[in-house]
């Protein structure tokens, strides 16, 4: 659930940390036993093109025949949204699943380009991505260079080593802790937020920190190096299940207490595209093949009834 970097001065003022990260090994397969598949052959479900969904596709895409599609995955990726398969190469996860299945209803070839999350929208500003696909939170500022066709709700999760003996609920809870998060996410501006909050109850500010990659986060976390770490909630809940030694300590609305977040799909303004995402979506939703994606990722609490165009957002910093 990422969102644009916060203004610098906030960061100085509450003196953030950079991380090294640990030793880093080679990324194994990490299925949990009998419910997810990570290996290159996926089976994925492919619907048929719906010819009055595909109908509102522009003119040059319909030409075309391709939609090529962004997932910000690169480096260790985030399980089970996306994350590269036992082969190291082959893009999976619910994010992918999602992306070939809208294209299957518009009857369009998926092309997955695997990302950085900076890139990715770099990528759909020069046309290069039609669409982004990567747990995108829809904030009041993307829209006004975005627009959204939602798929998913947003979800936040703090994860700690079992028997940490503390929750998670609010600025009270996590002052003075140490606790690891995504540089440039939604995450990272409630805990913000969080850390000022407890600041002005004189409290101790939270000590946040930032690793480049999930896995570097994790050696951390078993390591003693950080308290806990804030994530995307379907990220948290798969690594708690496969390394077994971890436990979810609270969970949080992705856009904060007032407003429930929500994941969507994601193109450049005026585009033209999103009136036939959000129509795949409600296609997909429409025939069980959406519940069935995110069932085998364990995402069944994610659900959302309806794709929204634009919903309201994450508020614009200050407003």
């Amino acid at each position: 659930m990422r969102t644009r970097p916060l203004l610098l001065a906030v960061v100085l003022a509450l003196g953030l940390t950079a991380c090294a990260a640990p030793e880093e090994a080679p990324r194994a397969s990490a299925a949990i036993p009998g419910t997810v598949n990570d290996s290159p052959d996926q089976k994925r479900i492919v619907p048929a093109k719906v010819a009055a969904v595909a109908a509102l596709l522009p003119a040059d895409l319909r030409a075309g025949g391709t939609l090529a599609i962004g997932v910000g995955a690169a480096g260790a990726g985030s399980p089970p949204l996306a994350f590269t398969a036992t082969d190291n190469r082959t893009l999976i996860g619910s994010e992918p699943d999602i992306a070939v299945a809208v294209a299957g209803i518009l009857g369009l070839e998926p092309r997955l380009e695997n990302t950085s999350w900076e890139n990715l929208f770099v990528g759909l500003d020069s046309g290069k991505y039609a669409v982004g696909v990567s747990n995108i939170t829809v904030t009041e500022e993307r829209k006004q260079k975005y627009d959204f066709a939602t798929y998913r709700l947003d979800n936040l999760a703090f994860e700690a080593k079992k028997g940490a003996g503390w929750k998670a609920t609010g600025p009270r809870d996590v002052a003075g802790k140490r606790i690891a998060v995504g540089s440039g996410t939604n995450q990272e501006k409630i805990l913000v937020e969080w850390s000022a909050e407890a600041k002005r109850q004189g409290l101790a500010p939270v000590d946040i920190k930032y690793y480049q990659t999930n896995q570097a986060t994790h050696l951390a976390l078993a390591s003693g190096q950080i308290d806990a770490y804030l994530g995307p909630n379907p990220s948290v809940a798969y690594h708690v299940a496969v390394a077994g030694e971890t436990e979810i300590i609270g969970t949080y609305s992705g856009a904060g207490a007032a407003l429930q977040g929500k994941i969507a799909l994601t193109t450049k303004k005026g585009s033209g595209l999103v009136g036939a995402l959000a129509a795949a979506v409600d296609e997909l939703i429409r025939s069980g093949d959406y519940g069935k994606i995110l069932a085998r990722w364990n995402l069944g609490d994610e659900t959302t009834s309806k794709s929204e165009i634009n919903p309201p957002g994450l508020p614009i910093e200050g407003k």
